[in-house]
């Protein structure tokens, strides 16, 4: 399985039978699924199992299907004449022209203004055929739209695991200071209390164990340790795919703790900046997390 993105887009337009159905589906963006169906209400029953549908290929975003049904040749509806009316008319309009002595000039296009003569059948729809049709062309669209996020998904994954590997160089480069950066502290602290005691004759000891209680208060090995095994997790998840953004979500919130605390650990001007960079790469993997399903 793969990553994909929230984003997508997919049309299909098929003409079944005398109609021409479209559909549409645009999905942004949303903690969780957010499904809305817009058919033409004589097409009302087909919303529900257009939901379904949605729901078995989408787990998470705002998605919008929009469906319409249009007929492109022939007629669902049947006109007959009512003949007993229209014969009643007839009568009628002899009467009156034998009775009153008018001009007996009864046409089809004079008895047409009667409308009652005529009788408007509408056959029924075969919901279970239309259905069928709709839903039809509603998978169509949902493989584009599964396309076009599989798609964008790829980079997305691409762009992750660039990222990852960044982050990871840098924290390279944090557990090789981390050592350098007690040796520069112990440096310091000797050199400090040569200048206050004015004696070339320190106390070894008293350095080492000062130093080794720095040394303590900045490790961060714990920490570096933890956030490669993050990094496992997230190389993990993106070999599993399917839905894993709220995971992933989840996962970033963890590597963020890590970097903080390897960040408030140190006084080094070089961890601090390999500190920052690292935090901005995981701001960045967070903006591409928000889009992944």
């Amino acid at each position: 399985m793969t990553i994909k993105s929230m984003t997508g887009y997919g049309r299909a337009v098929e003409t079944i039978g005398n109609r021409e159905i479209t559909v549409e589906i645009r999905s942004v963006n949303n903690r969780y699924l957010d499904c809305t169906v817009k058919v033409p209400r004589l097409f009302g029953f087909a919303e529900d199992p257009i939901k379904r549908m949605v729901k078995e290929s989408i787990s998470r975003g705002k998605v919008d299907v929009f469906v319409s049904v249009n007929v492109t040749a022939g007629t669902d509806t049947r006109v007959t004449l009512n003949r007993p009316v229209l014969e009643s008319y007839l009568a009628a309009m002899k009467t009156i022209a034998a009775d009153y002595g008018v001009t007996d000039d009864i046409s089809v296009t004079a008895l047409t203004r009667f409308s009652d003569i005529f009788v408007v059948e509408k056959q029924e729809e075969d919901e279970e055929q239309t259905l069928k049709d709709i839903l039809s062309v509603v998978a169509e669209a949902l493989a584009k739209h599964t396309e076009m996020r599989t798609k964008e998904g790829a980079a997305m994954e691409a762009d992750l695991r660039s990222r990852a590997a960044t982050i990871l160089e840098l924290v390279s480069q944090v557990e090789a200071r981390s050592p350098l950066t007690v040796q520069s502290y112990r440096e310091r602290l000797f050199q400090k209390m040569k200048e206050v005691l004015e004696s070339t004759t320190i106390d070894e000891s008293r350095i080492l164990t000062e130093a080794a209680v720095f040394a303590d208060k900045v490790a961060v090995d714990e920490e570096t340790v933890r956030l490669r095994s993050h990094f496992d997790q997230l190389d993990s998840m993106l070999r599993s795919g399917g839905p894993i953004g709220r995971k992933l979500d989840f996962l970033l919130q963890e590597m963020n703790r890590e970097a903080n605390t390897i960040g408030s650990k140190g006084n080094d001007l070089e961890q601090a900046r390999n500190v920052v960079a690292i935090k901005a790469e995981l701001e960045k993997i967070r903006e591409q997390v928000q889009n992944i399903e």
